[in-house]
């Protein structure tokens, strides 16, 4: 016996309006075609499953039976047509996206957390990587979006820019270049510097820039926060490169000058980037565009 949902429905239409005409039309179908549907079902039941009367139909026991397990079904079925819908409206699910370390410390924790109140059905899996990592991701297809600056060429992709972050110096007082505005990473990097912790997004933008000019950091010390980077930086243990906004947010508890970087990957701006917006789904479409306005 073989039964479809729209079989089942059919079938408790009829039910309900106690005639198989009224059912037919309560489940939108001709009359001759629901007649051979309902023929179909009861040769493959092997047993008629209703009684017809001049004025409509009543139940057999197996029909009893039938309507007995149809219910619980096709309320299941609307359940999980609903369940499906959230997914594909972006109600429900898990989010993944990429971001370099400015965006995960700084530009994310607090546009997020008023979104993911509003969606408390939705998760978000916040992966830090280089934004050369994450073009080189999203480029492949491991991912739908991330977060990069745009130093770091995206390709084919789009980069909507979404943010300033430029990178700057920090050098506790007294400092051999406290009387400078400007420097370049080629003029600074023999200096001892505090660095952040192995696997970190920046440090390994920064390390990158300095192979590239032939020589490796000299890093005393590792921090895990950018709080204790800058920490150290005041207490003259060395330099460290930060995003601006994260030395202006501790500016008035550390002690520090600031100097702007005059190389052109250090004047930055983080970006939304992706492989075309269609591509996007419904839930990764509503967050960037309420990171957008955020």
């Amino acid at each position: 016996m073989r039964l479809d949902m729209a079989d089942l429905q059919l079938f408790i239409c009829i039910v309900d309006a106690g005639s198989i005409t009224r059912g037919a039309v309560k489940a939108h179908l001709a009359l001759a075609s629901a007649s051979e549907r309902l023929r179909l079902m009861e040769e493959g039941a092997g047993v008629p499953l209703l009684v017809r009367h001049p004025r409509g139909v009543t139940l057999t026991d197996a029909g009893e039976a039938l309507a007995k397990h149809a219910r619980p079904l096709l309320e299941l079925h609307q359940q999980l047509k609903r369940e499906l819908k959230t997914f594909a409206s972006g109600a429900r699910g898990t989010l993944k996206l990429y971001a370099n370390t400015s965006a995960l410390t700084n530009f994310l924790p607090a546009r997020l957390a008023p979104w993911l109140a509003l969606h408390p059905q939705r998760h978000i899996e916040l992966e830090e990587r280089t934004s050369a990592d994450i073009i080189a991701l999203l480029t492949t297809g491991s991912g739908e979006a991330g977060i990069v600056s745009d130093a770091v060429d995206a390709g084919g992709l789009i980069a909507e820019p979404v943010a300033d972050d430029r990178l700057v110096l920090i050098i506790p007082a007294g400092h051999k270049l406290h009387n400078k505005q400007a420097v370049s990473f080629a003029d600074i990097i023999t200096e001892p510097f505090v660095g952040l912790y192995p696997g970190s997004a920046l440090q390994d933008h920064l390390h990158s820039h300095a192979r590239a000019l032939g020589g490796e950091l000299n890093i005393r010390i590792r921090m895990s926060t950018f709080e204790g980077l800058c920490e150290m930086v005041e207490k003259g243990i060395g330099a460290g490169i930060v995003p601006a906004v994260i030395a202006a947010n501790y500016q008035s508890r550390f002690h520090y000058h600031q100097l702007a970087l005059t190389d052109s990957w250090a004047r930055r701006r983080l970006c939304f980037c992706y492989r075309s917006w269609e591509a996007l789904s419904p839930a990764m479409k509503q967050l960037i565009n309420h990171l957008k306005k955020a």
